[in-house]
């Protein structure tokens, strides 16, 4: 979470699976951020969410936390192939990417969800490799989550919840065509939970919203 700027809501009120909690303990939080006390009661609740949130905020453990919920309180489903991960977060940049993995490998470490990392400039057929090993959550890029997928080496229509990060630096950099390519590939937004989060929830970010999430 975050030593700063946090609300009165404790973690303690929310009703979470205990693997969790015993990540959040061991990581030391005790109180929510704002965007994580706006952000929780909605995600656990299944609902869509679009949230606006700097960097710093804490909202990557909102939605981590959201995420590892959703799928630990639902059956695996039976026909899932190797190469299907049930969840998605997309994040812009290599650097974010790697942020992420790292909070999800701390907060997930008891949960039992397999973990995985795709992004460019690295071994790519390492990263292949892994796709095939039915990872639970993967984060990605955006280029490279497209190039496996089009490989046939990644799945996405089993996804269950899809997150993607940072969406204003996604127009920024030239990325939109790919995320619309990524969730034209996903179940329907009404059969899977989404959530987006932007710095900035301009009319273009809203639109992406409205276009690939179920009432957010």
């Amino acid at each position: 979470m975050s030593d700063t700027h946090l609300s009165d809501t404790r973690c303690s009120e929310f009703d979470l699976p205990e693997s969790i909690r015993q990540g959040l303990d061991d990581l030391g939080f005790t109180h929510c951020t704002p965007i994580q006390a706006a952000v929780l009661p909605l995600a656990l609740a299944g609902h869509d969410v679009a949230g606006q949130a700097q960097t710093g905020t804490g909202k990557t453990a909102a939605f981590l936390i959201g995420t590892f919920s959703r799928l630990l309180g639902r059956t695996e489903p039976e026909q899932r192939r190797d190469n299907q991960p049930r969840a998605l977060i997309i994040a812009p940049t290599r650097e974010l990417a790697l942020q992420i993995h790292r909070d999800a490998e701390a907060l997930g470490r008891h949960t039992g969800l397999r973990l995985g990392l795709v992004y460019g400039g690295v071994d790519y057929d390492k990263q292949r490799r892994q796709l095939g090993e039915r990872i639970d959550v993967l984060v990605g890029t955006p280029g490279r989550l497209i190039d496996y997928n089009r490989q046939g080496a990644l799945d996405l229509r089993g996804i269950e919840v899809a997150v993607l990060d940072e969406a204003d630096r996604m127009f920024d950099l030239g990325f939109i065509k790919d995320i619309r390519f990524l969730f034209r590939r996903m179940p329907r937004p009404e059969r899977r939970q989404s959530m987006l989060f932007s710095a900035t929830l301009s009319y273009r970010v809203m639109e992406l919203a409205y276009e690939h999430m179920n009432n957010p």
